[in-house]
């Protein structure tokens, strides 16, 4: 009830109606794993430097049906922000402005569920964008895989500290580790980690 209510307020503040299909689109056979780069880890002052999405379909991965978009920052970049995302200015000559991308993935997402690693930072680095272009914040549910790895952990034992970091839950799932660290292949990594941890039983139903 409360989560309708929310969705309905935020409705309200739409000003473009083009995009009521994020409220109304909701496909629940597919959804989209994403990623973000950005210069820090506040998203009132950060901003968004790249984005990787992917679309999975029940239990399969649309590596056809992915979005990689660079976004040109209005500041310059920090040195040590460069070293965690490996991002440099040069990267970016080709890069497009922000407003033309976050229009981009709301076409590419719908009204998808999204999925992803700390999804709630990305859904927040979005929403600051998506309040200034479209009058309201991304209404996109997200599913936080953090958060289903860790209830699987702590199925096996409740006093077992929880290694959350993105590389520990790849090598306990037995998933790949792609060779890059960029937006896209996380997203790809993500939707990984998202179909195994579905499909193991005491999830079955949850999340799919």
């Amino acid at each position: 009830m409360i989560k309708r209510l929310k969705c309905i307020i935020n409705k309200k503040g739409l000003k473009d109606k083009r995009y009521e299909y994020l409220f109304e689109d909701k496909d629940y056979n597919e959804l989209v794993s994403l990623d973000l780069e950005t210069t820090g880890l506040n998203p009132k002052k950060d901003e968004i430097l790249s984005i990787g999405a992917v679309k999975i379909r029940k239990n399969e991965i649309l590596l056809n049906e992915s979005l990689e978009l660079f976004v040109k920052p209005t500041k310059k970049i920090d040195k040590k922000s460069i070293e965690i995302h490996h991002i440099r200015p040069c990267d970016l000559e080709n890069a497009i402005g922000v407003e033309e991308a976050i229009k981009k993935l709301l076409d590419f997402i719908g009204g998808r569920r999204l999925v992803g690693y700390y999804i709630r930072f990305d859904h927040k680095m979005i929403s600051k964008y998506t309040k200034k272009i479209i009058g309201c914040k991304l209404p996109n549910e997200a599913i936080e895989l953090s958060s289903m790895y860790y209830k699987r952990k702590r199925k096996s034992s409740a006093y077992e500290f929880v290694d959350l970091k993105f590389d520990t839950i790849l090598k306990e799932l037995d998933l790949p580790r792609l060779y890059k660290h960029d937006a896209l292949n996380d997203a790809v990594m993500s939707a990984m980690m998202y179909l195994k941890l579905k499909n193991i039983p005491e999830y079955k139903g949850a999340y799919s």
